[in-house]
């Protein structure tokens, strides 16, 4: 089992932590797991993204040309990978703040009005773990176990009081992954 995922959005959108929660989740089950951030010119506001490889087999390269599966959070995001996506892969689309369809038919869409959501939570800043959480329940590229366990290594100190609204996010997720999932 090799799962590849592209994460992308704004800087300050949680693309590059929600990439090393899923690196941390597949490393704590003894998985191998790169993870490869890429910055826009700014930290705060350009677009980040990152990539990242879970699998049982060792990993020739942290590059992924031409990703199975993509987790958008923003327009330009969706601009830049769907013409890159493998056919038949899967996009987890924040559809609260993308106003434009997938154009392409040959791929698994799954829109999800993560930033409404996360808001209903009390914190738009959990859109993120939305996203992933429902990218994990598809994919099954780790537990949604391992990755609840992942917040408590990067979510410490002052921030340990997010974990229980991140935990909850999770859940958001999952329940959202399986409403898709029924209706494929």
């Amino acid at each position: 089992m090799e799962k590849q995922v592209v994460i992308s959005g704004f800087g300050g959108q949680g693309v590059m932590l929600a990439g090393e929660l899923l690196a941390e989740a597949g490393k704590d089950e003894g998985k191998n797991v790169t993870f490869l951030p890429s910055y826009g010119p700014e930290m705060r506001g350009g677009t980040a993204y990152c990539d990242v490889i879970v699998s049982d087999k060792p990993i020739a390269s942290p590059v992924i040309a031409f990703p199975e599966a993509a987790i958008i959070l923003n327009l330009p995001s969706l601009i830049k990978f769907e013409p890159l996506m493998k056919e038949g892969g899967i996009i987890i689309l924040n559809k609260t703040i993308i106003p434009q369809d997938v154009k392409r038919n040959d791929l698994q869409v799954c829109e999800i009005d993560a930033q409404n959501i996360a808001k209903e939570l009390g914190n738009e800043k959990v859109t993120n773990l939305i996203l992933l959480s429902a990218y994990i329940e598809i994919e099954k590229t780790v537990s949604v176990e391992s990755l609840k366990k992942a917040l408590r290594v990067f979510l410490t100190g002052r921030k340990e009081k997010l974990i229980p609204i991140n935990e909850q996010a999770i859940e958001r997720g999952v329940e959202e992954a399986k409403k898709f999932l029924s209706k494929n």
